[in-house]
């Protein structure tokens, strides 16, 4: 996978700040679509699968270290993520244009605690087909419900308060399943 340019990151950001963000609504479509399965290997080198969700709620967030809007929506990620872990919820990440190390370090300094799986090209095409288009920009994040269906997708970051409102929603999908 080639490396972003600066002014590919510059782009990725105005595209952020100044593009119609799409917006989640929870609301529930005709036909499920199932979430994509998926796999990689974690900062540490090990194997992750989407298997291992199974049951769970969970939010796929692709980010990166050198993001600006990654960088602050990561304080209020962590907070959902203690709140909603035990209640059957988890963030996966998948870090872009990244090295492992570097990784490591900002999961440290930040306190995340959820798995972070290194992005390569195969799983960029396999959430592809989920946005018109393709992930375009970063962050971008999929919400699946702990029936392993997509609810929906979240370009732009988000707030802890707009966090927790999806949250919910996957959450009581499973309720009503």
């Amino acid at each position: 996978m080639k490396r972003f340019t600066p002014l590919f990151s510059a782009f990725c950001l105005a595209l952020v700040l100044f593009a119609v963000q799409c917006t989640f609504s929870g609301t529930a479509r005709a036909a499920a679509v199932p979430a994509p399965s998926f796999s990689g290997k974690t900062v540490d080198g090990k194997p992750f699968s989407s298997s291992s969700l199974k049951g769970k709620a969970y939010i796929v967030n692709f980010f990166a270290t050198w993001c600006p809007p990654c960088r602050a929506e990561i304080p209020d990620m962590v907070k959902v993520q203690k709140k909603y872990a035990a209640k059957g919820f988890t963030f996966v990440g998948v870090a872009v244009n990244e090295t492992a190390p570097k990784v490591k370090g900002f999961m440290t300094k930040n306190g995340i605690d959820w798995p972070v799986i290194m992005a390569n090209d195969e799983l960029i095409r396999t959430f592809n087909s989920y946005v018109a288009g393709g992930i375009s920009g970063i962050p971008t994040s999929f919400v699946v419900d702990s029936s392993g269906n997509m609810l929906g997708v979240i370009v732009g970051p988000r707030s802890q308060e707009q966090f927790e409102e999806i949250v919910n929603t996957a959450l009581r999908k499973r309720a009503a399943k």
